[in-house]
């Protein structure tokens, strides 16, 4: 076996993106353009994520910034994801052994979004793959996962490098990203297809081009050496302009992951490493994953597991929901007050109620927000079966002056906004 290298220690008990500190530190530190993104949070309104800070608004609220995903320009600092470099003669032998999806027909500068899981098919995290090279892989994650990595590739020659500190990563999404990017990378930006990487440079720097986010619109993650982002960083922001560009934190791409029905560790599910009830922990199957399930393929940890649920279906699974906004309109209205909702995503578990058999407790939404774009309030839930189904008609509890109430809301396919411009080729005129 090819000796391991690491170069940044992984916490087995080290949070998710977005909360928690980073145990292997005491205070957070600066990402790699932490002094261009320190200038421009007005607001200093910052939170930990793995270990550094994050911006959450760089203004007092954070409209400005929503609106730069659905219609300019956004530049999102994901330096702090967790970054490997798996490669070696057996490079693909572990991907394929780790993750749910086939990595054999995984082509060279083609991406996977794909869960791994443990041994009874729960999932410990989930992320992308990139095919960089035929025997060299990038591995994206929101947790650590170098230790799992390293257990699955006893008897492989291969190597895993902990990256996470040498490469830099930001996201640039929104419908103006691709003309963006054409006037400022030299890259082929045209030929870039959804879920396929490319190389090139911006501002001199060499970089890898990914079309893909965490938005659900046109975007792309630009990865490149963490000791010259900031030469990035100032060259997007410069050749933005034209293009309405404007840094944006977590608040607002908090807002348009779930519009894309996009799920967050410690929020909408565990992973089953951290997992301290059974309950807890979900397989891809109950996350609404399943098509990321490739049981026809090689071997990988947790397949038989996965295999039994698929023949005998899921307990639960997470969901879309509309809650209905009138009749949150109206509880307000008898009290002679307007509508109130947090212009941030909610996090707090409500629950949620069958209305046809009972009125009991059915599942929890975990992730609540009003969606901008949708003029919706949309909801991400984990629902029993068979209320689980969409168009099933069910009840979400809404507090109001201290009071609960439920509010009629429907199960509804996700993802809840899914724009034809997140994939359709980016032309030249365009």
């Amino acid at each position: 076996m090819a000796p391991l290298r690491v170069l940044r220690v992984s916490a087995a008990f080290a949070p998710s993106a977005f909360s928690g500190p980073y145990y292997n530190r005491g205070m957070p530190i600066g990402t790699a353009v932490h002094a261009r993104t320190f200038a421009l949070a007005e607001s200093l309104n910052y939170r930990e994520w793995s270990g550094f800070y994050a911006v959450s608004a760089y203004e007092t609220h954070h409209e400005h910034e929503y609106n730069a995903i659905r219609n300019a320009s956004a530049l999102i600092d994901v330096s702090p994801l967790f970054k490997y470099m798996v490669h070696g003669r057996d490079a693909v032998r572990l991907v394929d052994r780790v993750i749910t999806r086939d990595a054999a027909k995984l082509a060279v500068g083609q991406v996977y979004y794909t869960p791994w899981c443990d041994e009874r098919g729960k999932v410990i995290d989930d992320g992308t793959v990139t095919r960089v090279e035929e025997d060299v892989f990038r591995w994206t994650a929101a947790d650590p996962s170098l230790r799992w990595l390293t257990q699955n590739a006893v008897g492989l020659d291969v190597a895993i490098d902990d990256v996470s500190e040498q490469i830099a990563a930001l996201a640039l999404q929104g419908p103006t990203s691709g003309r963006l990017l054409r006037a400022v990378a030299n890259a082929d930006i045209n030929g870039l297809k959804y879920f396929r990487m490319t190389t090139g440079s911006i501002g001199g720097v060499t970089v890898d081009i990914s079309r893909t986010g965490y938005t659900g619109d046109l975007g792309y993650e630009i990865w490149m050496p963490w000791d010259r982002a900031v030469g990035v960083w100032d060259a997007l922001m410069a050749g933005g302009r034209p293009f309405d560009i404007r840094p944006v934190g977590m608040l607002a791409l908090d807002v348009a992951r779930v519009e894309a029905g996009l799920l967050l560790i410690d929020v909408d599910f565990h992973s089953s490493k951290k997992a301290l009830i059974e309950s807890q922990k979900y397989t891809p199957y109950e996350m609404g994953l399943g098509r990321l399930v490739q049981l026809d393929g090689a071997p990988f940890v947790g397949r038989a597991a996965l295999a039994d649920e698929q023949r005998r279906g899921s307990a639960r699974r997470i969901v879309g929901l509309e809650i209905n906004w009138p009749a949150v309109e109206r509880l307000y209205d008898a009290l002679g007050l307007a509508p109130q909702i947090p212009a941030a995503a909610s996090r707090a578990a409500v629950p949620v109620y069958d209305v046809l058999r009972g009125g009991r407790q059915v599942g929890r939404a975990t992730t609540t927000t009003w969606s901008p774009v949708l003029k919706k309030l949309i909801a991400l839930a984990t629902i029993e079966a068979p209320y689980c189904a969409e168009g099933t008609p069910l009840d979400f509890e809404i507090t109001v002056e201290a009071v609960r109430h439920r509010v009629p809301a429907v199960v509804v396919r996700t993802p809840f906004f899914n724009p034809p411009r997140k994939v359709k080729p980016v032309m030249a005129d365009g």
